[in-house]
């Protein structure tokens, strides 16, 4: 009998304010759907750091004829400093580098051909323009700077890169993108919370007299509040719900079925990772509500 009469005050509550819940329901969502977009590009920067930084290598590129590096001042690389340079990433990077490979300048003239088979920019270049260097897999990516210490600085080597320095600007690019929807979803979910309290105020302003009988014949605090609290709650998660959908239906249709049948060389989010996002959205939806009816009803709801 309880409940049935809390939710008859939730139906009649909803129905009194429905402007006010509408708002709280779009605005609900669109603060959600910030705060999704920006949890589910989180989650592309992983998988794309996952499959580019697997595949980056660390290039030594070994001192070429003219190089004005203090440490190329004998000139072009010999074979000694070559070997030395083997002995020194077996034994001093060893556990840290998974696989080595050496690239001769005749190997490099072949891979240049290869891509620029009519020159560079009008210009013909030869096997003795180009530069030996070793490519180096690490085991782990994140310690580049550990192969940079040893390595650099070394007779015969001019300089040492990281592929991941191609990378970076990107996700440095993606990561403020993310920064950018977190903010605009925080001062979303403060309208929301706003037009929340402003609901939940109506209501309990317009039941002021229901209230207070409610409490002269002894109706304790929770069951008095309830109803407001339900109708905050209630609204909040009709905009988590939509947020999910809406996130679940733009990954679906824009990633997955265009997207990623046109760029299928890296690996893209799918409906899952919406769903797995989706508790945080409705939690947060939740708490929302909840700290709007906290500091709302406390006032409105006394006798």
């Amino acid at each position: 009998m309880r409940l049935q009469f809390v939710f008859g005050e939730v139906l009649g509550g909803l129905r009194r304010n429905a402007t006010m819940v509408v708002s709280v329901v779009l605005v609900t969502f669109v603060s959600l759907t910030f705060v999704g977009a920006a949890a589910l590009l989180q989650v592309q920067i992983d998988k794309l750091k996952g499959d580019w930084y697997d595949l980056v290598e660390v290039s030594v590129f070994l001192c070429p004829e003219g190089s004005t590096e203090p440490t190329c001042a004998e000139g072009e690389a010999s074979p000694e400093q070559i070997s030395t340079l083997e002995r020194t990433i077996s034994t001093e990077l060893d556990g840290v580098v998974s696989t080595v490979y050496f690239e001769s300048k005749t190997d490099a003239f072949e891979a240049f051909s290869a891509q620029y088979p009519d020159g560079y920019q009008g210009t013909q270049l030869t096997a003795d323009d180009m530069q030996a260097s070793f490519r180096l897999q690490l085991a782990d990516p994140e310690q580049y700077q550990v192969v940079d210490e040893v390595l650099s600085g070394r007779d015969g080597v001019e300089v040492v890169e990281d592929q991941r320095a191609i990378f970076d600007p990107l996700f440095l690019a993606l990561n403020r993108a993310s920064l950018v929807a977190v903010g605009l979803a925080v001062v979303m979910l403060v309208a929301a919370a706003l037009l929340i309290i402003t609901t939940i105020r109506l209501s309990a302003v317009s039941r002021q007299r229901e209230t207070g009988i409610m409490r002269l014949v002894g109706a304790s605090t929770l069951f008095v509040q309830l109803p407001f609290m339900l109708e905050g709650a209630i609204a909040a998660l009709l905009g988590a719900v939509l947020a999910v959908v809406g996130l679940w239906a733009a990954v679906q249709y824009l990633v997955v079925d265009w997207l990623a049948a046109s760029v299928d060389w890296v690996e893209h989010v799918t409906p899952a990772d919406v769903l797995t996002i989706a508790p945080l959205l409705l939690g947060l939806a939740v708490a929302v509500a909840a700290v709007s009816s906290a500091v709302t009803l406390h006032r409105y709801t006394r006798v």
